[in-house]
């Protein structure tokens, strides 16, 4: 504080600290230069100090210009915290062996319920003193590297509540005190002071070092784990120097343990032991919290303690992300959209598979009208009312617009619907004005599901619109059943209809399931028409496909495809397919097979794939994500 105001640079403080024996390294240094703030500690501390320890020079300070007069001369030589009478003349390790075994009555022992081992006291008249202040009789710790080497002291008064010295001229280094032996330990304590591995040894029967200050917690685990590279560190911090545990933590791949509970600063693990405990640190001790990743690499063992797949229909539904339910005009995927998401609100089977109960918001966005007579029907078909937890929103909804996202989040929430099921019907009125074939606006429709799945929690299903051309699935950009984790298909041939699993991940491999739309008489009108509406039912199983492709263009195509799913240029396993399975690119398959077409050529890519499609409506072909495969 006093070096800042006197106008000193952070550079020349630090090189000035660096000849302290307590010097934490530059970013130690940064650190406490930054946290500096205005105060009452000026300049004239330097010179209290620097009398203190026995310099007396003089220095003429001006108002402007003592800032720089503080300096050394051009020429720096080092600055030493000793003048030579004070200065000790032998080493950490002359010394070290001159001291007298430690006694367990000293105040400091009994003050953190430690132990005298591996401590000793400097003798009565030992000639030594610090910062003016002869430390005969004080505790003095090794500061020792992990081969034995003693790089410096730490010396502590009598009282045992007084400041802590450290002999100058001699730097801790990779320097710590460790309590306990770590010979095949399993894992070591990282603590600041003395007292905090006193407390995790006791607590634990585990090995514990003190590193002497929170800005030194790096440079002692890293000298650990250059002796002991597998061995287990659990960093323990003091109150206000979380944020340095986390760090190295995370630089090292090691754990840590924070003082819980609202402290004050310096509050450690001894405190906490003397406060609750041994048996309480060694309970907080047991359980360490690890550094924060982006990644997590898991074992095979990890992986397989992980929770299993959630089903919201078994097999067909997962209970969580996006997915979808699409069909061309007709098809009957809005009824087959209420008639599951009926089944999941009551919890009931739906065509076999096993369901979970969950709550359903359904946004009908297509008609107040029609969506009502649609669950009057369903209700009158069943002979019950509509389950409770299914509820259904009319007002219009724009999923691209933040605000309605996070209006409906509310709603939900406030319903106490979340992690249910949310309906979207349809997609195209909740996106209006999207041109769904460009990948950037699909993108955006994506982002925007996914964001209302995240504030919801559950399934966010999307009731969609099939394209024009049946095989390619549905409408838009096909980054979009890339996104979902689940869709399913709704088929309708003249009177015919069934669904099927366009695409689950880990879902079961099914055929499609037929079902058919029964009529239900609701009333009258006013001028006599009648009121009806339809609800699903089970159905037979369509006819048999044919024996061979009907038609012309469908033999052309069925024969020129089975040649090049037989070729060089086939691919397997691709779009979902069997592994074994020969594919083709739908794409390339229409180039190479339309020239082939008796027909106008303007028209031959149209008919090819209008066979492509009629043959996979008749259930020769399978088509995925762009890819043709034999049924």
């Amino acid at each position: 504080m006093a070096s800042k105001n006197a106008g000193l640079t952070l550079e020349e403080v630090t090189e000035w600290s660096s000849n302290g024996a307590n010097y934490g390294g530059e970013r130690d240094c940064k650190a406490v230069w930054r946290s500096i703030k205005d105060g009452e500690i000026t300049a004239g501390t330097l010179f209290h100090y620097a009398s203190a320890s026995g310099w007396n020079g003089s220095v003429n300070i001006h108002q402007n210009g003592h800032r720089r007069a503080l300096l050394a001369p051009t020429k720096r030589k080092a600055i030493r915290p000793l003048d030579a009478q004070h200065r000790p003349v032998k080493s950490a390790s002359e010394i070290w062996a001159e001291c007298s075994p430690a006694d367990a009555s000293h105040p400091y022992i009994v003050a953190k319920n430690g132990r005298p081992d591996g401590l000793r006291t400097v003798p009565s008249s030992y000639p030594l003193a610090i910062a003016a202040t002869s430390v005969c009789g004080w505790l003095t710790v090794p500061i020792c590297s992990l081969d034995g080497t003693v790089r410096t002291l730490q010396f502590i008064p009598p009282a045992g509540d007084g400041k802590k010295l450290n002999l100058p001229g001699a730097s801790l280094e990779d320097g710590l005190f460790l309590v306990g032996e770590l010979g095949d330990t399993p894992a070591v304590y990282v603590t600041e002071g003395v007292g905090q591995a006193w407390a995790c040894w006791k607590a634990t029967g585990r090995p514990a070092v003190a590193c002497f200050g929170a800005s030194r917690i790096r440079v002692v685990t890293q000298a650990l784990l250059r002796r002991c590279p597998n061995l287990g560190i659990v960093l323990v911090s003091d109150k206000g120097m979380e944020g340095e545990a986390e760090r190295v933590a995370k630089e090292f791949n090691t754990s840590f343990v924070h003082m819980p509970g609202v402290k004050s600063k310096n509050y450690d693990a001894n405190d906490y032991a003397a406060e609750y405990g041994a048996d309480a640190l060694e309970i907080l001790l047991s359980k360490p919290s690890e550094p924060k990743r982006r990644y997590k690499l898991l074992t095979s063992q990890e992986l397989a303690a992980l929770p299993s797949l959630r089903w919201l229909v078994r097999g067909v539904l997962p209970s969580e992300g996006l997915a979808a339910l699409y069909g061309t005009s007709g098809s009957g995927k809005t009824f087959l959209a209420l008639d599951l998401c009926a089944s999941i609100a009551e919890g009931a089977s739906w065509f076999g598979f096993k369901v979970n109960r969950a709550p359903v918001i359904y946004l009908g966005l297509e008609g107040e009208a029609g969506l009502k007579q649609r669950v009057t029907a369903w209700e009158k078909h069943y002979r019950r009312p509509s389950p409770s937890t299914l509820q259904f929103v009319l007002q219009a909804f724009d999923l691209l617009n933040p605000n309605d996202v996070s209006e409906m989040t509310e709603a939900v929430s406030a319903a106490k619907a979340g992690g249910g099921v949310i309906v979207i019907d349809t997609l195209n009125r909740a996106a209006p004005g999207v041109e769904e074939n460009s990948s950037q606006d699909m993108g955006r429709i994506i982002e925007a599901a996914a964001a209302l799945q995240r504030g919801i929690g559950g399934l966010v299903l999307l009731v969609h619109h099939a394209g024009k051309d049946q095989a390619r699935g549905m409408r838009g950009h096909s980054s979009l059943h890339a996104a979902l984790d689940a869709a399913i298909e709704v088929r309708r041939e003249n009177d015919a209809r069934d669904w099927r699993l366009a695409k689950c991940k880990d879902g079961a491999d099914l055929d499609s399931i037929p079902f058919a739309l029964e009529i239900v008489p609701l009333g009258v009108e006013d001028d006599g028409t009648a009121i009806t509406s339809c609800v699903v039912v089970t159905a037979s199983p369509r006819a048999p496909r044919p024996i061979s492709p009907q038609g012309a263009n469908q033999k052309i195509v069925w024969e020129r495809l089975g040649e090049l799913l037989r070729g060089a240029s086939a691919e397997f396993g691709k779009g979902g397919a069997p592994a074994s399975r020969p594919c083709a690119s739908l794409e390339v398959a229409v180039s190479v097979i339309a020239p082939n077409l008796p027909c106008e050529q303007k028209r031959r890519s149209e008919r090819t794939r209008k066979a492509i499609t009629d043959l996979v409506s008749n259930g020769f072909l399978e088509h995925h994500e762009g890819w043709l495969w034999v049924r």
